[in-house]
């Protein structure tokens, strides 16, 4: 932002970078930070919003999530508030939406859940559960990790206080991206350099964003605007509604490559798929895992691998849902994680795989 030629540059690119995503995700830019991974996020947002928690107030954090979003929010407990865990149903891996209502309180100040499970694939109605949340006068914080590499959230519309995801799963770099309601965000105690006291969202982004990869983003967006170039004919809508049409292509195919993978692997008696078996109205992700009475998931990962089809086998930072659903936290799931650049060949390929396996 100095005034010679390349630094002038460079803050305009920056600049660039953080409307045309504020615009993709229906934000205001001074309700969006990029900081160096989710984990680091929700951290230092942690860390800010102890002003609002006093000894006994009531945390709410799932079992159904990476850890990003439990662990920041459990250590609350060393300023005294008492952590509650929404669990999940161990028949089926889901968060019920009555179960919540069970657990919230006048006390209740927060509670941290995920959009989309890593493990389970579920996606949860979390503009339902925001609303119920708001009743109480809590806050929430969604996870949008596994959840934004199928399509853009709208803030606005989901309601949301805060809100997660990053870059390295939405094809960039591996940095990530913070929303945070202006209101609330003015009111957090300044987590960065003194000077920046006033001066939100870089009040909750201590060091400030890595230049260099925040420029980057424009090529995110370069990325979406292409494909939306490539389909649709009407290039002079707003960015917001280019990103609800690619949105839409992608669960339309996303649907149609995953949901011959689920088909088979729940009619399979030696395979114990974990979550919905079929995809309809994008009530889950094509991110796929299961395990096998017969093998360990590391032997099946381990073929998968050496027949050229990219997956692993981990608890993915969601330890504790394995845990829940008796699954061993070391061996883990089998993970298919499919997206829109896959094709139907590829699928019949890993069926195959799967068959001889």
């Amino acid at each position: 932002y100095a005034d010679y030629p390349m630094s002038k540059i460079a803050g305009e690119q920056m600049d660039r970078a953080i409307n045309l995503f504020s615009s993709m995700i229906n934000a205001s830019k001074k309700e969006i930070l990029i900081g160096g991974s989710t984990s680091i996020n929700l951290y230092v947002l942690s860390n800010a919003l102890k002003k609002f928690i006093n000894k006994n107030d009531e945390v709410i954090v799932t079992n159904q999530d990476h850890e990003a979003n439990i662990s920041p929010w459990r250590r609350l407990k060393e300023i005294g508030a008492k952590v509650i865990e929404w669990k999940i149903n161990v028949e089926t891996g889901e968060l019920e939406i009555e179960q919540l209502k069970k657990l919230l309180s006048n006390k209740t100040k927060l509670v941290a859940v995920t959009h989309c499970s890593n493990i389970v694939g579920s996606i949860n109605n979390l503009k339902k559960i925001a609303e119920i949340i708001h009743k109480t006068n809590a806050f929430i914080i969604g996870d949008g990790v596994s959840y934004a590499p199928h399509g853009f959230p709208d803030m606005k519309e989901l309601g949301v206080d805060f809100y997660t995801f990053s870059f390295y799963k939405t094809y960039g770099p591996h940095i990530a991206l913070m929303y945070g309601r202006e209101e609330i965000l003015e009111q957090l105690p300044n987590q960065n350099h003194e000077f920046l006291e006033d001066n939100y969202p870089y009040t909750i982004n201590p060091g400030g964003p890595n230049h260099e990869e925040l420029v980057s983003l424009i090529g995110i967006y370069e990325y979406f605007n292409n494909l939306y170039n490539h389909h649709f004919k009407n290039s002079k809508i707003d960015i917001l509604e280019k990103i609800k049409k690619i949105n839409n292509l992608f669960s339309i195919y996303e649907e149609m490559l995953a949901n011959p993978i689920l088909d088979y692997l729940h009619k399979r008696s030696d395979i114990n798929l974990i979550g919905k078996n079929v995809i309809e109205n994008k009530n889950r992700a094509p991110t796929i895992s299961f395990t096998s009475n017969n093998k360990s998931s590391k032997e099946i990962s381990n073929i998968l691998v050496n027949n050229k089809i990219a997956t692993r086998n981990d608890n993915f930072y969601a330890w504790r849902c394995l845990k829940a659903l008796g699954i061993d936290t070391e061996d883990g799931v089998i993970r298919i994680s499919m997206t829109h650049y896959n094709s139907k060949e590829e699928v019949k390929y890993l069926i195959d795989v799967l068959e001889k396996i």
